[in-house]
């Protein structure tokens, strides 16, 4: 694992603590962590998958919208977050590895250390019971 920046190591200790589904990418789009609730979202541990690459973990998630249509890369909110440095929110299906469809709905938004510094992004999740 590379040397992250303190702001990064502070977000991913508060996740660890959360108990809301949260992941963290860095400014390349690789995801570096994800806390136990998205594990159980996910249905894939941390300490088994460790790093994944962006176009792995998008791939791996299989989002689409409600009609069942798959979402284009750049409409997802991690990746707006990350590319576009800015909040994004959107309800969409996902399929973790368990192959159990969910609709959750995703909130991400940017890391921007002191002086500006593009640190990544981070994404929360919450399940949505009643589609």
């Amino acid at each position: 694992m590379a040397q992250q920046e303190i702001e990064v190591i502070l977000i991913r200790q508060l996740a660890s603590y959360l108990a809301m589904p949260m992941v963290i990418v860095n400014p390349v789009g690789t995801l570096i962590f994800y806390n136990e609730p998205a594990e159980e979202l996910l249905a894939m541990r941390f300490e088994e998958t460790g790093e994944m690459p962006e176009d792995e973990w998008v791939d791996a998630l299989m989002l689409t919208d409600e009609h069942g249509m798959p979402i284009a890369r750049e409409a997802l909110p991690l990746v707006i977050a990350l590319h576009e440095r800015r909040p994004a929110h959107r309800r969409m299906w996902g399929q973790g590895r368990d192959g159990v469809r969910r609709y959750v709905e995703v909130t991400a938004f940017p890391l921007v250390g002191q002086a500006g510094r593009a640190l990544g992004a981070v994404a929360i999740f919450w399940e949505v019971k009643h589609a």
